[in-house]
């Protein structure tokens, strides 16, 4: 009897990586998490790249070229007779915008037309709101669209509007001023910026006051009669009541008009025409079309504009942290 060989034991090949063993594709099992994760992302990325698009196509490569052109300048050699070159010329525009009078005259202009402006217009809007949200008012769709309606002008026609009525010998205004012996020059050296903020405000009032009247109609109707049940009157529920809790949409609207103001160009830039007061250099933004398109340093514009937009940002975000600031104050104390 002859022995039986060993048992060879049975060698089994591994399926490949993602298979079963009997050749089928193996499915994993997905986090529903991580999917809802992704798709969400994937939505939120769709809906803000319109927003990414124009930023980069509208701020961002507008901002870097003016960086970029601050920075060179066209030069000819040979004493003026050589061809153009572009040459790098560094901080050098910079320190010519900062040290001109003109261009630091403009940003004092610019500083007390906000002083002017700025406060009557966030008041007044405010005031205007306040008084049609408390029912005084009648009529009130219709006066809400008799003061919007001068926000549909175009900026352009407004100031075209208001320098017909500055022009002595074509103004009616003048005219009936005149007949009752009142002489009043509105583009004269100490009337021309109280005439350029009355433009802003005739334009811009109506808008403002139509952000205020939202907010309050969203005020709790309750805290308000809880309040006139208290015994406060309509002066004071307005006042210390209403407005105090439409303080985040008065913050807005006081730090966007704060940034139109602060590029002052169009009104001014009418009015010159008609007013030695106004010189080309009136503002910021006039010294900045100045110096591109009159006197064709594209250098000077381009540092003029960079030094504006810094300080616009750093004013900004300097008002910013101050309410923020004192909204923490108040929120501590309560």
């Amino acid at each position: 009897m002859t022995p039986s060989a060993p048992a060879t034991p049975a060698v089994t090949t591994a399926p490949p990586n993602g298979t079963t063993a009997d050749g089928s594709r193996r499915v994993r099992a997905r986090d529903p998490r991580k999917v809802a994760r992704r798709r969400q992302l994937g939505a939120c990325g769709v809906l803000m790249a319109p927003f990414f698009i124009l930023l980069v196509t509208v701020f961002l490569i507008p901002v870097g070229t003016a960086v970029w052109l601050s920075f060179f300048s066209e030069d000819q050699p040979g004493l003026g007779f050589g061809p153009e070159r572009t040459v790098f010329v560094g901080l050098r525009s910079y320190a010519a915008v900062l040290n001109d009078p003109t261009f630091l005259s403009g940003l004092g202009t610019v500083v007390l037309y906000c002083v002017i402006y700025i406060p009557v217009m966030v008041l007044g809007a405010l005031a205007l709101a306040l008084l049609l949200d408390s029912g005084v008012v009648r009529l009130r769709s219709w006066a809400q669209l008799g003061l919007f309606l001068p926000h549909a002008v175009p900026g352009i026609i407004a100031a075209l509007i208001w320098l017909y009525l500055y022009t002595p010998g074509i103004s009616p205004v003048i005219e009936v001023l005149g007949k009752a012996d009142i002489t009043v020059d509105f583009l004269g050296v100490h009337t021309v910026l109280p005439s350029i903020v009355n433009i802003a405000l005739w334009s811009n009032l109506g808008y403002n006051m139509v952000i205020f009247y939202a907010a309050l109609q969203a005020v709790p109707r309750e805290v308000v009669e809880a309040a006139v049940v208290d015994g406060a009157g309509p002066v004071r529920a307005a006042v210390q009541v209403k407005t105090p809790l439409v303080r985040p949409s008065i913050v807005m609207v006081a730090m966007f008009t704060f940034i139109w103001s602060l590029q002052l160009f169009t009104e001014p830039m009418l009015l010159s025409q008609s007013s030695p007061m106004i010189s080309s250099r009136f503002s910021p933004s006039m010294y900045i079309y100045d110096a591109a398109f009159t006197r064709n340093n594209y250098s000077l514009a381009a540092a003029a504009a960079v030094v504006l937009l810094i300080c616009t940002i750093a004013l900004s975000y300097g008002v910013t942290r101050w309410t923020s600031r004192v909204n923490s104050a108040e929120e501590a104390t309560r």
